[in-house]
C-alpha cells in the first residue's frame, strides 16, 4: 500500500511538473508563437517546392534555402513596403481628396439607371434626392463616426512596425526550418509514434497534407484572383490600383473574395461617365469573382484527398475561430478529427465489431 501511495506521488509530480514546464515555455515563447505558426504552415505548404528546387542547383540545400528566403521576403514584406510607399507619394492626394469632400456635389443619375429592371426607379429617384440635397445630408451622418474612424487608423498604422517585424520573423524561422527540415519532421513523427503509435505518424502526414491543399486552394486562388483583379484596375485606370491589388489578395486570403474592390470600382468609372470601360470591368469583375468556384477546388483536391466541404468548412469556420492563422488550423483539425473517426468506426479490432460478427 505504502509503495502505491509513492508512485501515485511521484506520478503526479511528475505530471505537475511537466504541466508547469510546458505552459512556462508557451509563456515564454508568446511572442513568437504567431511568427513560429506561419512559418511551420509556409515550410510545410512549400516543402515540394523546396525539394525540386534544390535538384535544380546541383542539389545543394544551401542555395535552394537562400532562393525561398529571398522569395518569402519579396512576397511577404515588399508588397507592403510598396503599399506604404503608395500611400506616402500620394499623400498630397489624399489630403486635397479629404479636403475637397466639403464642396463635392452628387451630379445628377444618368439615364441609364432609370432602365435597370426592378430597382432602376427607386435607385434613379434615391440618387436625385441625394443629388439634390449636395450630399450635406450624407456628410451630415458621417461626420459623427470621423473622430472613431480617425482613432482607428491611427492605432492601424501604428502597428504596421510590429507587423513588419512579424513578417521578418516568419521569413527567418522558415528559412531555418527549410533547412532542418528532416530532422525536424522525423521529431515530430517520432513524438507522435510515442503518444499514438502508427496511427500518430499517419495524422502528421494528413496534417502536412491538409496544409498543403489549403495553401494551394486559398493561397495559390488568392494570388490569380487579385493578379487579374489588379489587370483589370490598371487597364480602366483606377487610382492606387497597385494598392488595390494588395488588398484584393487580403480580402481573398480572408476568403471576403476581390468583389469587395472590383465592384466599388466598377460604381466609380460608371460615376465618371465612362460607360464603356465601366461595362468592361463589370464583366472582367464577374469573371474574376466567379474564378474561384472552380479553381480552388481542383487545387485543395491537388494537395489532400479529403472532401472538399470539409476543408471548405476548415477554412472559413477556422478564420471566424482563430483569424487569420485559421485558415490553415481549421481544415487540419477537422481533417484529423475526421480521419481519426472514420478510422475508429471501421476498426476491425473494435470488440463490439467482433462481437457481433
Amino acid at each position: 500500500m505504502t509503495n502505491t501511495r509513492s508512485e501515485l506521488t511521484k506520478t503526479t509530480l511528475g505530471v505537475l511538473f511537466i504541466g508547469v514546464l510546458i505552459i512556462a515555455s508557451l509563456w515564454i515563447l508568446q511572442p513568437f508563437l504567431a511568427a513560429i505558426i506561419w512559418a511551420t504552415m509556409v515550410a510545410v505548404a512549400t516543402w515540394p517546392v523546396l525539394l525540386k528546387l534544390q535538384a535544380l542547383l546541383w542539389n545543394s540545400r544551401t542555395l535552394a534555402v537562400t532562393v525561398m528566403t529571398l522569395t518569402l521576403l519579396l512576397l511577404f514584406v515588399v508588397p507592403m513596403v510598396l503599399a506604404i510607399g503608395t500611400i506616402v507619394q500620394h499623400s498630397d492626394q489624399i489630403v486635397e481628396w479629404a479636403k475637397s469632400l466639403s464642396s463635392f456635389h452628387i451630379p445628377a443619375p444618368p439615364e441609364w439607371i432609370a432602365r435597370l429592371p426592378l430597382v432602376g426607379d427607386k435607385a434613379a429617384t434615391a440618387w436625385q434626392q441625394a443629388a439634390d440635397s449636395g450630399g450635406k445630408e450624407l456628410i451630415e451622418k458621417l461626420t459623427p463616426y470621423a473622430g472613431d474612424m480617425a482613432k482607428w487608423a491611427t492605432s492601424k498604422f501604428g502597428s504596421i512596425g510590429l507587423l513588419f517585424v512579424q513578417f521578418l520573423l516568419t521569413v527567418i524561422i522558415a528559412a531555418v526550418m527549410y533547412a532542418g527540415g528532416e530532422s525536424a519532421a522525423a521529431a515530430v513523427k517520432r513524438f507522435a509514434h510515442r503518444l499514438a503509435g502508427p496511427r500518430g505518424e499517419n495524422i502528421v502526414v494528413l496534417s502536412g497534407q491538409a496544409i498543403r491543399g489549403v495553401a494551394l486552394g486559398v493561397g495559390v486562388t488568392a494570388v490569380v484572383q487579385s493578379a487579374l483583379g489588379g489587370i483589370g484596375l490598371a487597364i480602366v485606370g483606377i487610382p492606387f490600383a497597385s494598392l488595390l491589388t494588395a488588398v484584393m489578395f487580403m480580402l481573398c486570403i480572408a476568403q471576403l473574395g476581390p468583389g469587395l474592390v472590383l465592384f466599388p470600382a466598377v460604381v466609380w468609372v460608371y460615376w465618371s461617365g465612362d460607360t464603356g470601360w465601366g461595362t468592361f470591368l463589370l464583366i472582367w469583375s464577374f469573371v474574376v469573382v466567379m474564378l474561384d468556384n472552380f479553381l480552388r477546388p481542383m487545387l485543395i483536391k491537388l494537395g489532400a484527398d479529403l472532401p472538399l466541404l470539409l476543408i471548405l468548412a476548415g477554412v472559413i469556420g477556422g478564420l471566424f475561430a482563430f483569424g487569420l492563422i485559421g485558415i490553415f488550423v481549421g481544415p487540419v483539425v477537422l481533417a484529423v478529427a475526421y480521419t481519426l473517426v472514420g478510422e475508429w468506426i471501421s476498426d476491425e479490432d473494435d470488440p463490439s465489431v467482433n462481437k457481433k460478427a
